[in-house]
């Protein structure tokens, strides 16, 4: 996927992934990722209360979470 524009990960890439799931693991990742982007299609990434969040999600992403 090229992805140019924000709203295609909003409307094309989440409900493609959410239809067809990636084979394996990175479940609980995807999820964080469409947490992120709900934050961002809020605007709270022009806030720093908001920015500290993604930065917190963002943490725990690609196999650097503790296993919950």
């Amino acid at each position: 996927f090229l992805v140019t524009k924000f709203k295609d990960i909003t409307d094309k890439i989440i409900p493609f992934f959410d239809r067809y799931p990636r084979p394996g693991g990175g479940v609980k990742d995807f999820e964080d990722f469409k947490r992120v982007a709900k934050l961002m299609e809020n605007k709270a990434h022009l806030t720093k209360e908001g920015l500290s969040q993604i930065y917190s999600i963002k943490s725990k992403m690609n196999f650097k979470r503790d296993s919950d």
